[in-house]
């Protein structure tokens, strides 16, 4: 029999825990054919083979370094049962892989660790890309067939207490880092299940370190603080992965911490660092398509838990008129973002979402209840050398008959293109004096004398 081990934490009130069998019951027993398996094959082959003998109940309770002590005489067992010789590094090589497939996601493991690496996009188990720098790249990793990436992908949903199979072929979730997951299988995925992760950063992004990376500029980072400290109610707008959320978080990282902040996501990301701050999330429908509780639910929620500000990770849907209300009964300072290609598009959409309530309301009032409700709009872009950039930054002055009236406070100008590829060009200020400007020399702050300068 294999040895066993002890729990290394011990609850307070049992005065002796007993021992975690890490092994079921006839554990030393092995029966395997004589194919010499490879690679992928001979990875997801040792898994299956540890599944059947260890103790599942327990691998939560359990670290890394024990379990791999437990495994290494097991695994050289099945080894020598199949007639595979390894050499001393590729063995632990093949050991820390085997140990990603039993309590990581197996092949994706090394690029969930590789700080460089944002996002992992599986293509069916044949193909897997990663992105680096905002450019994708096709990596060596593979899955051995669809039920092994199938065996992933639910390992990744379960863990959060959701679904997907045939009648729910796609599902949100997130990884315990916090990393965003979508996954999509068989009948809608047609060549077989898709997978995307979009990892969450190890280091909060803040004000400074999108100077850093060049998404802005330290004037722009003035412009922010000063449009966070009196309380405008900020629209992002972007396109699919040009940075809304990262935006999003630095610009909270302005916020004091002496208020109280609601964030409400359909799937958490947001990494605020203040104290005062509650998260909340969405839940789909359950097995008899009950139970759901969307974005809408969750706002008219927030409005009775006082809150001083209420983030909205993105707006998609009916719960955009709550937004509206929200930001026009005194929740000041809150902030969201929609799918949108420029300034003036991201309020189109704001429209036909609250046409998507089945509200009917004259298009003149719903204009002037987004001019009253959003006072800035800042337009992200991801640029075609794979960098996000603020290309925008628009204020919202009111209504001129039927229409709402923008102007532009800064703007990134290109100059032009390097010999790598790199879009060059500059923040530079449109030298319009924002209103916002007025109520920050009434709050007693202080503005940089070269803010709006062209």
């Amino acid at each position: 029999m294999f040895r066993e081990f002890q729990e290394v934490e011990k609850a307070a009130d049992v005065p002796e825990a007993k021992p975690v069998r890490l092994l079921t019951e006839g554990a030393d027993q092995y029966t395997a054919s004589k194919t010499v398996l490879r690679n992928t094959d001979l990875k997801v082959f040792l898994h299956e083979k540890l599944l059947s003998v260890l103790n599942l109940s327990v691998l939560d309770r359990v670290t890394r370094e024990d379990l791999g002590r437990e495994l290494v005489p097991m695994i050289r067992t099945i080894l020598d049962a199949e007639g595979i010789a390894l050499g001393k590094s590729e063995y632990r090589q093949l050991t820390e892989e085997v140990l990603d497939e039993v309590l990581g996601l197996g092949p994706l493991e090394p690029y969930l660790k590789d700080p460089t690496v944002s996002d992992i996009l599986v293509n069916t188990h044949k193909q897997v890309f990663v992105e680096r720098g905002g450019l994708l790249e096709l990596t060596s990793a593979r899955f051995k067939d669809e039920r092994h990436l199938l065996r992933v992908i639910q390992k990744i949903v379960s863990g959060i207490g959701r679904r997907v199979d045939e009648s729910q072929p796609w599902v949100d979730a997130r990884l315990p880092d916090g990393s965003r997951v979508n996954a999509l299988i068989p009948p809608c995925a047609v060549d077989g299940p898709l997978l995307s992760i979009r990892k969450f950063s190890k280091i909060p992004y803040t004000i400074n370190r999108l100077i850093e990376v060049g998404t802005i500029d330290r004037k722009i980072a003035s412009m922010f603080e000063l449009i966070v400290s009196t309380r405008r109610n900020v629209l992002i707008s972007g396109g699919t992965g040009s940075g809304k959320t990262t935006l999003l978080n630095a610009l909270s990282s302005c916020i004091n911490n002496k208020e109280r902040i609601i964030t409400i996501e359909d799937t958490a990301e947001l990494q605020l660092q203040q104290v005062h701050v509650c998260r909340v999330e969405t839940r789909p429908p359950n097995l008899e398509n009950a139970g759901e509780v969307t974005q809408r639910d969750l706002l008219k929620n927030a409005l009775r838990m006082r809150p001083d500000r209420i983030i909205v990770g993105e707006v998609r849907g009916t719960e955009v008129l709550d937004m509206l209300q929200a930001m026009n009964t005194g929740h000041d300072g809150s902030m969201t973002t929609v799918h949108a290609n420029s300034p003036r598009d991201a309020l189109t959409r704001l429209e036909h979402m609250v046409g998507m309530t089945g509200i009917d309301l004259p298009q003149k009032s719903l204009r002037g209840q987004i001019a009253s409700a959003i006072h800035v709009v800042i337009q992200i872009q991801r640029l075609s050398d794979g960098r996000r950039r603020v290309v925008s930054i628009q204020e919202i002055l009111g209504m001129e008959a039927d229409t709402v009236t923008m102007q532009e406070i800064y703007r990134f100008d290109r100059t032009g293109q390097d010999v790598a590829g790199n879009i060059l060009g500059v923040h530079r200020s449109t030298g319009i004096r924002a209103k916002f400007l007025r109520l920050a020399e009434e709050y007693g702050i202080d503005i940089p004398a070269d803010l709006i300068k062209e």
